[in-house]
């Protein structure tokens, strides 16, 4: 005779497949990404405004309904026009809030960007590991301004420096969203193989290992990033007699629920004044 809990997952993976059956392409990856192991992590998080392990309650709403699909604001105004993303007017609002959060103009994203990644040199730090942020600048004179490593850690793996490279991307772009949709994790697969194409050359050349930190908008981190962050975790674990467990749990809860807050206050900042047609304050969040 099955346990209770065995015929209650067997009854939630019939009614989570029967769903994604029900579901356009769209929902489907972000039900894939948003099921996908530690995306939930920013969820269990115990809040703290000393540790800036907390949302305001207007991000908390917009977050929420964003993950669960529900559209935190309208798209279309009164009249039934199509409401304008108030930075690129260019660009029209989506229900998902894929162009909120994958949107350019603004700086959101690479406020994002670089928050995650003082999430990650932070902890890097705290774990006694050598590491320093925006490495490699004079690597090529053909690109003085590029800097292939947003965190270099030295002495990472076998005496080998690691090149952390954080990306955020989303299940939603429709350059893969076909392959998204049947399985988790495909939009930061890509972008693995992409951030590999573009920078193994000259990571060799510097005698790096490439380590792309990527995270779908989601939380769904690709597969080298949470190989990495086990690692981390580990020497985490030892340098402060804490079980390892443990310390991987705080990481990704820290981690996304910092990626959460950048999409939340995206989304905010883009749908809400998108409607009212007013010019975006810079203190709205203070």
């Amino acid at each position: 005779m099955p346990s209770q809990k065995k015929l209650s997952d067997l009854m939630e993976e019939v009614q989570f497949s029967s769903l994604l059956e029900k579901s356009s392409l769209a929902n489907r990856a972000r039900l894939l990404s948003i099921t996908s192991p530690r995306a939930a992590a920013w969820i269990s998080v115990t809040p703290s405004i000393s540790q800036g392990l907390h949302l305001l309650p207007n991000e908390f709403q917009v977050a929420v309904q964003w993950w669960l699909g529900i559209n935190p604001s309208p798209t279309s105004s009164q009249d039934g026009s199509l409401l304008i993303c108030p930075f690129c007017p260019s660009s029209t609002l989506d229900t998902l809030g894929h162009l909120c959060v994958t949107c350019r103009c603004g700086g959101d994203v690479t406020t994002r960007h670089n928050a995650l990644r003082n999430v990650l040199y932070t902890t890097l730090h705290r774990a006694s590991l050598s590491a320093h942020l925006e490495e490699g600048s004079s690597w090529s004179i053909e690109k003085p301004k590029s800097r292939p490593a947003d965190i270099l850690v030295a002495n990472w793996d076998r005496g080998f420096s690691a090149a952390f490279d954080v990306s955020v991307t989303s299940p939603l772009n429709p350059f893969h969203i076909v392959e998204v949709g049947i399985s988790p994790g495909t939009a930061a697969k890509a972008t693995e193989e992409r951030k590999h194409r573009n920078n193994d050359a000259k990571y060799a050349e510097l005698g790096w290992h490439c380590i792309p930190m990527v995270v779908e908008s989601y939380g769904c981190w690709g597969t080298e990033a949470r190989q990495a962050l086990s690692q981390l975790a580990s020497r985490l674990a030892v340098r402060t007699n804490t079980n390892k467990s443990q310390m991987l749990n705080s990481l990704y809860g820290r981690l996304n629920l910092t990626l959460i807050r950048c999409n939340a206050r995206a989304i905010f900042c883009r749908s809400h004044f998108a409607s009212c047609e007013q010019v975006v304050p810079d203190n709205v969040f203070v």
